[in-house]
């Protein structure tokens, strides 16, 4: 197995236990062909817009200016995918010369504000589009909480309005003015591999995906949903940077001794990593610091630097920025 900190797995590259006739999420022939037959994703891909996108041009040239976009996948949903997120967002901004960007996509379950301190904010329109949430300088946060009436509000929606709500957030949004650049553009989605999925993978199409990032926990029940996330990554041609598998001990503040709490019964991100030749970016222990942090909207990795939990994001931090830079 190559260095986990130095490649990324090729675009388009199918598992061996795949379904070989799935044309992908892309093709115009998704969810008609045969091989789509039995698919749990077969509506979905039937439903999409048949030919091009005349939006995509739009969308291309609104992002132009953007070097680096990130997706942040999970497979299962309370593995700490949105947490990671605001961490990593928190931590690309400590460096004042860069300039981050983050996209809340989870439509139905904005948190991503409340992690990242700016949850009572509001988006306002300027000529040039909506002007993002600005957590500070160099940080700037796009949610649809930030639409919302209040905090409890429950965002109803089918498919359509949640994909056209997603474009709106790269057509219409001014990330950046025409002499900027915004260096990292990370995307929180959903769980799973569903409408918020397809719908950022194919507005992105013309401007490029730099890779994702897939977390998870070490148990089994979490592991095998993530082998679904790889396979639609794999069949959207989605490069993968590597997996982050979260919550994997309990370090004591005492004794410092370390309890596995989500136990791997199959050996955890590692085995999975292992066997499906994807590059394991590293694993971060329960800390309740970590919680406190998002309740309060601040950065963990400042907060607690010296906490063993805040030395493994700084490590898996910098091979992402490293495999980044180099792909």
């Amino acid at each position: 197995m190559a260095d986990a900190a130095t490649k990324v797995i090729p675009e388009g590259k199918v598992p061996e236990n795949a379904n070989e006739h799935c044309p992908g999420p892309e093709s115009e022939s998704a969810g008609r062909a045969a091989g789509c037959e039995g698919c749990p994703n077969q509506e979905i891909c039937s439903t999409q817009a048949a030919g091009p996108d005349p939006d995509l041009p739009i969308v291309a040239e609104r992002l132009s200016n953007v070097k680096h976009k990130i997706l942040v996948l999970s497979g299962k949903g309370g593995v700490g995918k949105s947490t990671f997120t605001g961490q990593l967002a928190f931590a690309l901004a400590n460096d004042e010369n860069t300039q981050v960007g983050v996209v809340d996509i989870d439509i139905c379950g904005p948190s991503l504000p409340r992690i990242m301190g700016c949850e009572r904010e509001q988006v306002h329109p300027s000529s040039n589009g909506w002007s993002p949430v600005y957590v500070q300088d160099n940080l700037a946060v796009m949610s649809i909480a930030f639409m919302l009436p209040d905090e409890e509000s429950a965002v109803i929606w089918r498919g359509p309005k949640k994909n056209g709500m997603i474009k709106q957030f790269l057509k219409d949004v001014n990330w950046t003015d025409a002499d900027e650049q915004l260096d990292f553009m990370l995307f929180d989605t959903p769980p799973g591999t569903s409408d918020e999925h397809l719908s950022v993978v194919q507005l992105l199409r013309n401007s490029g995906i730099t890779g994702a990032v897939i977390v998870t926990t070490p148990q089994e029940v979490s592991i095998q949903d993530v082998r679904k996330e790889i396979d639609f990554c794999r069949k959207a041609s989605v490069p993968i940077i590597g997996v982050v598998e979260n919550m994997s001990g309990f370090v004591c503040p005492g004794c410092h001794n370390e309890s596995r709490i989500f136990y791997p019964t199959t050996g955890g991100a590692k085995a999975l990593c292992e066997e499906l030749d994807i590059p394991l970016l590293g694993s971060i222990p329960l800390d309740p610091s970590i919680g406190q942090a998002c309740d309060f909207g601040s950065s963990f990795i400042d907060t607690h630097a010296d906490s063993p939990a805040a030395h493994a994001y700084t490590r898996i931090i910098s091979k992402i920025k490293s495999i980044v830079v180099e792909s």
